[in-house]
């Protein structure tokens, strides 16, 4: 039997890092809106590294179901101007 650690729906950060630049946030944002449309106010966050070369954005989403999660991992790390996906 396979055990879940979450129960949906809930809220549930993703960390996504990549190069700072002008199109980064509007690239995550778009693959966000295409698996969470309901993406809410306030939900990112963004943090620049201290020499500046990356960016990491938080996005806090109301996930509704595993597949949705997998789904929008999955999208996120197939873009290659994102680095990392947590």
């Amino acid at each position: 039997m396979q055990k879940k650690f979450l129960s949906f729906p809930c809220q549930f950060p993703i960390k996504i890092i990549g190069f700072a630049n002008d199109a980064f946030l509007g690239i995550v944002v778009e693959i966000l809106n295409q698996h969470v449309p309901d993406l809410g106010e306030g939900a990112i966050v963004l943090k620049e590294s201290a020499g500046g070369k990356y960016v990491s954005i938080t996005a806090t989403i109301r996930a509704k179901s595993q597949e949705q999660l997998d789904a929008l991992y999955q999208a996120l790390s197939q873009d290659p101007r994102i680095l990392v996906v947590l």
